[in-house]
């Protein structure tokens, strides 16, 4: 009769790692929500931004403990570089969008520009798909449908920077004006390439694991 193989751990695999990986991206679809709230209601006020940056701590928050975590668990579900990567690229998304609400009120905004609104729109969309992914990390499930979407959603996201880019350069704006939104634009570009960089990861750990 041959041997058969059992695969058994003696130490438990941690799971506590999943649910403050989806805190995290969860955070993330928060503050694009305030975010969008305070470019609707210019100028921004101290409050809201106050406000933000509190889920901007919470995000921290999240990777210190991730942190603390990998530090004394014996297993963990994913290579521990995975996890700290992945949790790091997650919180990117979160500073990002705090920047962008930080510089609409330092830069004393007063009025919308055109474009903003579809880059708003794909933001909310790619922060919400981000949430899906990380909630199938623990199965490990449809990753490759979802990191497809993310990676489509992101290269609209692309043609729209670059169309409000275009529109900022028009002409239609003072110089002043270019300064002010051209870094806010670029701070949602940021926060939305941060999140296909997190979906990148995931779906490396997809390959290793599944």
């Amino acid at each position: 009769m041959g041997l058969v193989k059992m695969k058994f751990r003696l130490f438990p695999r941690d799971e506590g790692f999943f649910p403050l990986l989806e805190k995290s991206a969860r955070i993330a679809c928060g503050c694009v929500a305030q975010l969008s709230e305070i470019l609707r209601s210019l100028p921004a006020t101290e409050a809201a931004v106050t406000a933000l940056r509190e889920a901007e701590r919470e995000a921290d928050d999240v990777v210190r403990e991730v942190n603390r975590r990998l530090e004394r668990s014996l297993v963990t579900p994913f290579d521990r570089e995975d996890i700290q990567l992945l949790v790091t690229e997650l919180d990117n998304v979160v500073d990002e969008i705090f920047a962008a609400a930080d510089l609409v009120l330092l830069h004393r905004v007063t009025q919308p520009l055109n474009g903003l609104t579809d880059q708003l729109r794909l933001l909310d969309v790619i922060t919400d798909k981000n949430l899906e992914l990380i909630r199938n990390l623990v199965s490990l499930q449809d990753i490759p449908r979802l990191v497809d979407e993310i990676d489509r959603i992101e290269s609209d996201a692309d043609r729209i920077f670059r169309r409000v880019i275009s529109e900022l350069f028009s002409g239609n704006h003072s110089a002043l004006d270019i300064l002010r939104w051209k870094d806010i634009v670029e701070s949602i570009e940021k926060s939305i390439d941060s999140v296909e960089h997190a979906s990148d990861v995931v779906q490396s750990i997809a390959v290793k694991y599944a």
